[in-house]
């Protein structure tokens, strides 16, 4: 079995493959089309988000036989297609569904107790203890959309909080338990406090957080998205933070990452949207990284490992 190895990762699974008999080979530089020129001599790729995996991609991947993604989706992948070629796909959300519950869970404790904001006063010699005056979270309904691994793994770092409830809303039935449970959209935006996204990015999701969606709500409501940017229109979301409607969000992503997100800054083509974002204090943001500890790191090589070695060792 040869595999390409596209993105840099964990050690272990250059060392793991090569315990298994695999022969390994790395290439982090090369473009797509310098990629697609060899990839026929290749049975496995190991890869994050450098590129799309397309059809074009698959058609030339002749010999293919795995991709594994270290990550928690596989939306940088024509899944249909490379199912419909008998590729065997392995994600890992595994692997980093406990880093990103403890994410969202700083998130939430920070925005509550307005810790930016108090941590830069006091940074500028302002000692302002009413203006800093933090919430609680018990008592409160916390709303969890997708419970998979990630909203399982939220979900479960609420106990001991003393929320009122957690509760749930996922389009397969049957996913609730002992830390959640799950009804439907309507008793959750009747009901939720703080709404957390946990879904990943597909046709149903896209842009899924939007005006309608949110003016569905009974009361206003914090919201965090540790999921994927482009779940969340963020022109609606800023409208709605302007009318306090949203109270304040915690972003790990945004929609504007897959562009060269630096660029925006240095051509100064900040979205107005975005503008807003970044000098608001009720704002949390964060480079997508919910995911993204010294453990999961480990964690999600090894996952990955795993599933490949059970499918064809």
């Amino acid at each position: 079995m040869k595999v390409l190895h596209l993105d840099t990762n964990h050690p272990l699974l250059l060392e793991q493959f090569s315990q298994l008999g695999f022969e390994n080979d790395e290439d982090y530089s090369a473009s797509k089309s310098e990629i697609e020129k060899k990839i026929q001599h290749y049975n496995g790729i190991i890869i994050r988000s450098r590129f799309t995996i397309d059809a074009d991609f698959l058609d030339k991947a002749t010999n293919l036989k795995f991709i594994g993604r270290l990550g928690a989706g596989l939306e940088n992948i024509d899944v249909r297609y490379a199912k419909a070629k008998g590729i065997f796909l392995a994600a890992a959300p595994e692997g980093n569904s406990n880093a990103v519950g403890e994410h969202t869970l700083g998130m939430l404790l920070s925005l509550f107790n307005k810790l930016k904001k108090a941590d830069t006063e006091v940074r500028g010699g302002k000692w302002d203890r009413e203006g800093n005056r933090g919430l609680e979270l018990e008592g409160k309904v916390v709303g969890i959309i997708g419970y998979g691994h990630m909203g399982k793994s939220f979900a479960k770092k609420l106990k001991g909080f003393d929320v009122d409830e957690v509760i749930c809303y996922d389009i397969k039935g049957g996913v609730e338990d002992d830390n959640a449970r799950q009804v439907g959209i309507m008793e959750l935006q009747q009901r939720a406090d703080i709404i957390s996204l946990h879904v990943p990015q597909t046709e149903l999701t896209l842009g899924m957080v939007n005006s309608e969606f949110i003016s569905k709500f009974q009361k206003p409501f914090w919201l965090f998205n540790t999921a994927r940017g482009k779940c969340v229109n963020t022109e609606d979301l800023v409208h709605a933070l302007e009318s306090q409607k949203i109270l304040g969000a915690g972003l790990d992503v945004l929609e504007y990452e897959k562009t060269s997100f630096e660029n925006m800054f240095t051509e100064q083509a900040l979205p107005k949207a975005f503008q807003y974002l970044i000098k608001a204090e009720n704002v949390l943001l964060s480079p997508h990284v919910a995911g993204w500890t010294v453990e999961s790191k480990e964690k999600l090589a090894q996952t990955i490992v795993a599933k490949i070695k059970a499918e064809f060792c």
